[in-house]
């Protein structure tokens, strides 16, 4: 593919990146279902995608406000990677709508 204009430090594919891309073109659009699709089936080839995991932290969260599955989320980014300091901050927000019992 062309040459990007940020580096891809979790190694993903050709394929990967097309699919996280028509994702998040389907978000925007606010094709939420097709968005979730594509990333549902994505985490099952990858469970340990970071930049899957994190676009259904913000899907759940931003888009179908279901909160707990958007912490849930944002958590296994962070089990994953635990500096990442994004994941901490959207996870901690997501939190405070979330309603644990």
């Amino acid at each position: 593919m062309a040459d990007r204009g940020w580096a891809n430090i979790y190694n993903l594919s050709d394929v990967q990146i097309h699919n996280l891309d028509e994702a998040e073109g389907k978000m925007e659009m606010h094709d939420l279902s097709g968005a979730e699709e594509i990333l549902l089936s994505m985490l099952e080839d990858d469970a340990e995608c970071i930049p899957v995991l994190s676009n259904l932290g913000n899907l759940y969260g931003k888009y179908f406000s279901e909160f707990e599955k958007a912490v849930e989320y944002y958590s296994k980014v962070l089990e994953l990677e635990p500096d990442n300091a994004w994941a901490r901050d959207e996870r901690r927000r997501y939190q405070r709508y979330a309603s644990y019992e």
